[in-house]
């Protein structure tokens, strides 16, 4: 598709087993993210055009290679749903017969609505209580974003999990427990924390401070009942 050979393709994973739950994957991250969140640990994707960019012609040609070999694309960042030529390249994979993954900050809901039918499952970064966006993303507005697209994805029915990137010195447990409550207000089910990874940031303030933080055992129950799934993953 004409549509789908503009996107801007920043790398390529060949295979994956964690991207896309109960799947091998391979995983397009899409060049360009108009958030500036200072643990981000793919920051050669922020820009929006890269030094060494993949033509999406010749990441379909790898794909059409591994028809029965994988199960699904996840498009990945950055942040897909930026770039105009989504849906086309969406549209590309599953004509091959892939599942259809996707990762999302959910900054921009309407072109998240309208490849939300394109995906078989999504997962969505949540940074904060949404009040509380611009600290972490440098934008203003970006919460109002978020939790409009957290309504949307939940309403879709698409299958999918919120998950969280914990640092302590951006989001104290006081502020993670009313981020999950919000999240539980909107109706999601499936709720994970996520450590922070100092591979990759590079914003020294974070990761030279970054200890094993993740919530103790009360607050980890209390998240625990407040959603139908709720797990954590360490660094």
């Amino acid at each position: 598709m004409a549509e789908a050979a503009a996107l801007r393709v920043g790398g390529l994973a060949p295979l994956s087993a964690t991207d896309f739950p109960g799947a091998l994957a391979a995983v397009v991250f899409c060049q360009g993210c108009p958030w500036r969140c200072g643990y981000c640990h793919n920051p050669h994707l922020i820009e929006r055009r890269g030094t060494r960019e993949l033509a999406w012609p010749a990441v379909l040609e790898f794909l059409e290679r591994r028809r029965g070999l994988l199960d699904a694309v996840v498009f990945s960042g950055g942040e897909p749903t930026v770039q105009h030529a989504l849906p086309g390249a969406m549209r590309a994979a599953r004509a091959l017969g892939f599942r259809i993954g996707l990762h999302t900050a959910g900054m921009a809901p309407r072109r998240l609505a309208a490849v939300l039918p394109l995906a078989d499952w999504v997962g969505m970064d949540i940074k904060a209580p949404f009040d509380e966006y611009p600290r972490i993303t440098g934008v203003r507005g970006s919460g109002r974003a978020a939790r409009e697209s957290a309504r949307l994805l939940v309403a879709s029915g698409v299958a999918h999990e919120f998950r969280t990137t914990v640092h302590s010195a951006l989001l104290p447990d006081a502020a993670l427990a009313r981020l999950a409550l919000e999240l539980a207000e909107l109706g999601a089910r499936t709720y994970v924390l996520q450590q922070f990874r100092a591979a990759g940031c590079t914003a020294p303030d974070l990761a030279g401070t970054a200890g094993p933080h993740l919530p103790g055992p009360g607050l980890r129950a209390f998240l625990a009942r407040l959603f139908h799934s709720f797990s954590v993953r360490a660094a």
